[in-house]
């Protein structure tokens, strides 16, 4: 039957739910083609919109990707002077099927199965967080990622109120950043579910730069793009009013939209894309293409991600020639944003030493910003030795090797590299880890990077930034970081590498220090071994454990002056030099671990909540929010994009200065 309007009668045909299961009078769902605008479909609870199926794209309805291609029937949507509808037709003629809206309003395809006496359900419309219709407000942009909000602003907007987007309340939606002025322009943003366009204007002969002209030349038009994506795309479609219910799929589930942005709002965006590819070009760095890195990582698939954090993604790929390839893919609605990206890229692009882990090459496409580094099969070591069961797998000389390589890959880029860079973020978990269990230090989003010979200045910053644990008093309290700042760091991986067990968190049944202060007082005692996890006690060599200790702890002393730097480090940990006496580590005092811990600048308690987690409370301490529940806790860097960071005394060159 045809599923649509006929414009002459008036005739809708559309579905309606039954009340319930066994009542067949009329539900409170219906699923109806509507004609104003541009056609498309909609789910409605009574008279309220639930969720839209999106306009006819030439190959599917915009808002149903998962209508693909099949084995029982061909589709089709047919567009008359007179009538408007939807068509299947069945492959094999011998099969019965039937589509019907249940009375959850959910749509079910069935298939009668004569030898079961029974139908079968084959196809089912599913439906998540971002199919609720509008849940962005005007000009906001839905998308569906781990550890990050819901919704967020397309290029050029901001939140309406910000106050109450922080607070997960997004119906006011997004404004404009700079109003339109006569020299507007164009951004094209792709894979979207395009926005409503009941009140859109189309005309499906148009090509798409007479469609642009007329966008331009109309001060009310906001939008345009394709109203058909077959054959590269055709037709126009026109919107002249705030954009809504809009979504973001992944690679080839969406369509291109033509946003009509201020010429300053677009003269950044160029400003900044132009230059970062000037950089590219200068490093001479292998630049791939975005379609290629959506094939090797089967489009970004759950089933490919290595890992995840505030950045965004990391995704396991294979390129045609069989090489692996491990991807970073910068979320849209990051925090670490495009200076960040473009630190890393910078950092690293000439960087060569085998305990540093390898870019192959970048990928910049409209918003999207990709990393590609080389695939390291064993994670990272956070993954082994804090896990009860796998750090048995690694001994001692492997944990030995491990220090050891961290330690050289440090003075390699403190002393030794073409740039001078303090990492500012190493931890367990930015330690992959090769075949071989050989250390490469990664993620270089937070470095920074110093000019000549002024390795030893300290320079200060308002904006704080690392992870609790591993962050050198002086930089956690004050902002003032320095090589030391990356030499504590340090010291606080070899004392969780011979432990097993990490800083944060650490408890002891006979003290509440911290494990900086737990090995501090055993060294003290003359009972360092006790330090070293259990499963170690086979293949350790003592002599090699209790200098590392001593070494551990002489980098996280509380003074950076009395901490050695990376380059006498790396000889303390090959030969036999004596070693001095540490003095008492940073964050020695005793603390109650069961009430959480704060900042000593006085750090601020926020209530703070989350629809998917079970939270308690939020600590501000030292440029980080860490949020502590019942079983974990994570943190999340925060910033005020309206600071600068300063020198103490130093040169000290952005990457932007280069």
């Amino acid at each position: 039957m045809k599923y649509g309007a006929n414009l002459s009668s008036g005739l809708n045909r559309y579905l309606t739910s039954w009340k319930s299961d066994d009542d067949p009078s009329p539900g409170e769902y219906t699923n109806r083609l509507e004609i104003a605008g541009f056609p498309q479909m909609f789910l409605r609870k009574g008279s309220q919109i639930q969720f839209r199926g999106g306009h006819w794209n030439g190959l599917q309805f915009s808002g149903m990707p998962s209508l693909n291609p099949n084995t029982v029937y061909t589709y089709d949507f047919v567009f008359k002077n007179e009538e408007i509808y939807y068509e299947y037709q069945l492959i094999n003629s011998a099969v019965i099927t039937r589509m019907i809206l249940n009375p959850l309003g959910i749509l079910h395809k069935y298939v009668w199965i004569a030898k079961e006496n029974n139908w079968m359900m084959y196809q089912t419309t599913q439906m998540d967080n971002c199919d609720r219709f509008a849940v962005c407000g005007s000009y906001g942009i839905c998308t569906i990622e781990d550890n990050s909000p819901l919704c967020g602003c397309l290029p050029g907007f901001k939140p309406k109120s910000q106050t109450e987007w922080d607070r997960a309340d997004w119906t006011h939606g997004c404004v404009r950043k700079t109003d339109l002025l006569k020299n507007d322009g164009f951004l094209r943003y792709s894979n979207v579910k395009l926005p409503d366009t009941r009140e859109s204007w189309f005309d499906q002969t148009m090509n798409l730069n007479d469609c642009q002209g007329l966008c331009l030349k109309n001060r009310s038009c906001t939008a345009y793009a394709n109203t058909d994506v077959r054959n590269g795309g055709s037709g126009c479609l026109l919107w002249f009013n705030d954009l809504i219910d809009i979504r973001q799929y992944q690679v080839g589930n969406g369509q291109d939209i033509f946003l009509k942005l201020a010429h300053s709002e677009l003269a950044t965006i160029v400003r900044e894309t132009n230059s970062l590819s000037t950089k590219i070009e200068e490093y001479e760095l292998p630049q791939f293409e975005f379609s290629e890195i959506a094939i090797a990582t089967d489009k970004f698939s759950p089933f490919n991600m290595l890992g995840e954090g505030g950045f965004g993604q990391v995704y396991k790929g294979l390129l045609p020639n069989n090489q692996e390839i491990a991807v970073k893919r910068l979320s849209k609605k990051s925090r670490q944003g495009f200076d960040e990206f473009r630190n890393e890229l910078l950092c690293i692009a000439k960087l060569q030493h085998r305990n540093l882990v390898k870019l192959l090459g970048c990928c910049i496409h409209q918003e999207e910003q990709l990393l590609i580094y080389e695939y390291l099969s064993n994670h990272s070591l956070d993954y082994f030795i804090f896990d009860e069961i796998k750090s048995a797998t690694v001994d001692w000389p492997k944990r030995y090797n491990i220090i050891n390589g961290i330690a050289r890959g440090l003075l390699y880029l403190h002393q030794d590299s073409r740039l001078r860079i303090i990492h500012r973020d190493l931890k367990a978990s930015n330690i992959l880890l090769d075949s071989d269990m050989n250390p490469k230090i990664s993620d270089f989003g937070m470095a920074r990077i110093f000019s000549g010979n002024e390795t030893e200045t300290a320079l200060s910053t308002t904006r704080v930034v690392g992870t609790f644990g591993y962050m050198a008093p002086e930089y956690a309290i004050d902002g003032i970081f320095s090589q030391k700042s990356d030499v504590f760091s340090f010291g606080v991986l070899t004392l969780e590498i011979i432990c097993g067990k990490k800083n944060r968190g650490f408890t002891h049944p006979d003290h509440e220090l911290n494990l900086l202060g737990h090995a501090w007082n055993l060294l003290n005692e003359g009972r360092e071994l006790e330090l070293s996890e259990p499963v170690l006690e086979k293949t350790l060599d003592p002599r090699e454990v209790l200098r590392c200790i001593n070494i551990g702890l002489l980098c996280v002393q509380q003074s950076p002056e009395d901490r050695p730097s990376m380059s006498s480090v790396v000889p303390m940990l090959c030969s036999d030099i004596p070693l001095a006496q540490p003095k008492k580590p940073g964050y020695f005092a005793e603390r109650n671990v069961g009430s959480g811990e704060s900042s000593s600048n006085g750090g601020q308690d926020v209530v703070f909540s989350n629809n998917q987690l079970t939270v308690t409370t939020v600590n501000l301490i030292a440029g980080e929010r860490a949020v502590e529940t019942s079983s974990y806790s994570f943190t999340e860097e925060y910033s005020n994009n309206n600071m600068e960071e300063g020198g103490g005394g130093g040169k000290f060159i952005e990457p932007d200065m280069q």
